[in-house]
Formats: C-alpha cells, structure tokens, sequence
C-alpha cells in the first residue's frame, strides 16, 4: 500500500469511522528529496560530509575548507566545526606541546643537579632554539608539512642537542677551576671539544640516515621525523660551537 504516493493518498485516516476519509483530503503527497537519516551530535541536529585527502595534506585541507566556509553567509542557528583526523591531530598536538615543555624541564633540573648551578643550564637550553631553526628551514627548503612524526622528532632533539653544550661548558668549567683566564679556557675547551662534538654528531646523523633516505615499509611516516633530528643536529653543532662561547661570555661570572 505504500510502495506508490498514490496508494498513500488513499490511505484511510479514520480507519473505523462512519465516513472513511482518505489522506488526500487533509493533505498533499509529494515526492521530495530528504534525509535518509537524523543524527544529532551533542543533542544537536547536524549533518556529517567526509571526504578522503589525495595529493594534498591535513593542514592544507583544513584551511581551504575553512576559507570556503568563511565565504558563505550561514542562516541563523547553522554553525560548523571540523572533526575527523583535523580533531585528532589538534588532541595530540597539545599533547606533544605539554610533552616538549616537560621534556625542556626535565633537561634543565637534571643539568641544574649536575652543575651545581642555575645559570649554566640555562645557557645550554640556547641550544634547542638553535636546532628548531635547522628544523625550519629544512622543512620549508623541502617542503615537508609539518606533523606529529616531525613534532616528535623536535622532542627527540631536546634531549639530543644540549649534549654537546654540556660537553664543551663543562669542560670550560674544569679549566676555569684550574685557574685558567675566561678568555682563555674558552677557546682551549672549543679548540678541545670540537672533534668529540663533531665525532658525537656524525655518529648520529649516520645512524638516522637510512631512516631519513627512506628505507623499507612504512618509510613515509619515519622520513620525516629522521630529517627533523638530523637537521636539527646539524643546525645545532655549528650554531652551538658559536653561540655557546658567546653566551657563556656574557653572562658568565
């Protein structure tokens, strides 16, 4: 009976009463598009469009959408909010940001016990800005977007790239207490430490350098992260070689 809107105008609406009185009488059938199911998100009426990425990525995506949702004149009541993977990345964004600020932290309490010192610490964390300029620069030239692998190969680097500026103060400091000048102990420990450091670096960039070529399944996804640390290292050994003499210049007594 109701396979056609015919048969629904026919429809009786008073089933058992004196007069029968069709459906066509009180009301009009038409055959329209409609949704083939209600969903509510938060107790509120929404529609869910999805789509798949392709030669594109995340971020990209999210702000075209954005710009042409910002184009439109919504009626009163109709709001939009991005989900999916865009939500996701935001959730763990945040977690990796909470994750870098601990990491920074716990880098500058075990270097804080360890030199006796508030200062000095706090001279080695000039290294991490040192590497994150490495890491821009080689994303930009390469054009790599930046994610959660490259984010976590940044947290990597903090831990990495203050070694070497506790190589070379800590031996500036061994000098300084044998009575050697400031000046002095400065350039003999940077004239010192400088094949260590430099010895220290290779080692790593080597061991990274199949990961960052893009070796084996699943290369995609750990490319990233490799060229991140190894950009990084480098950016940071050379900077930190003259930087870290600089600094420790200044504002060491």
């Amino acid at each position: 009976q109701r396979q056609r809107a015919e048969n629904i105008q026919n429809l009786i609406i008073n089933p058992g009463g004196d007069i029968p009185i069709p459906l066509m009488s009180v009301a009009e059938v038409k055959i329209l598009n409609g949704p083939n199911e209600i969903r509510r998100v938060d107790q509120d009426r929404s529609a869910v469009i999805s789509a798949n990425l392709e030669n594109i990525s995340l971020d990209q995506a999210v702000e075209n959408i954005y710009n042409v949702m910002e184009s439109y004149q919504l009626p009163p009541g109709f709001t939009y909010e991005m989900s999916g993977q865009n939500r996701e990345m935001e959730t763990s964004m945040r977690s990796l940001t909470m994750a870098m600020i601990l990491a920074v932290f716990l880098v500058y309490i075990v270097m804080a016990s360890q030199f006796e010192s508030f200062l000095h610490p706090f001279l080695i964390l000039f290294t991490i800005p040192m590497a994150m300029i490495g890491v821009i620069l080689t994303l930009y030239i390469l054009k790599i977007p930046f994610g959660i692998t490259v984010y976590i190969g940044m947290i990597t680097l903090v831990g990495i790239v203050v070694n070497n500026a506790i190589v070379l103060i800590d031996y500036i400091n061994v000098l300084r207490k044998r009575g050697v000048e400031k000046i002095q102990a400065i350039t003999q420990a940077g004239s010192i430490r400088l094949r260590p450091i430099l010895i220290t670096t290779s080692t790593t960039v080597l061991g990274l350098l199949p990961m960052a070529i893009g070796l084996g399944e699943g290369a995609e996804i750990r490319t990233p992260m490799a060229i991140s640390i190894i950009a990084g290292l480098i950016s940071a050994t050379f900077l930190t070689l003259i930087l870290i003499p600089i600094v420790y210049n200044r504002f060491s007594k």
